[in-house]
């Protein structure tokens, strides 16, 4: 297993929120590492959030990117590219402000 440390990638760290959680713990057990246990807490605050929104837009985005695959798979498909259309004005109603 690779150590936190090594970690080169957002990627990397979105899979790891556990150990992220594990080394803010150790850090400020320390005692004398109050400030990058703090960063560290901030930066698995920020890792969460993003997994969180991402989720959201992934599902949103689903039957979108399914109905384009589908359409990039046969171009002259009636059928493919009004699924299409039906996708997409799907998700516009589900993102209107």
């Amino acid at each position: 297993m690779s150590r936190l440390g090594d970690a080169m990638d957002l990627e990397d760290l979105a899979t790891r929120t556990l150990e992220l959680a594990e080394m803010a713990d150790r850090l400020a057990a320390r005692g004398d590492a109050q400030d990058a246990a703090r960063e560290t807490e901030e930066l698995l605050c920020m890792v969460r959030q993003w997994n969180n929104r991402a989720e959201v837009r992934v599902r949103r985005l689903g039957d979108v990117w399914r109905a384009a695959e589908e359409l990039d798979n046969d171009p002259y498909s009636k059928a493919a590219k009004e699924r299409l259309e039906q996708e997409l004005a799907a998700y516009r109603d589900e993102v209107k402000p």
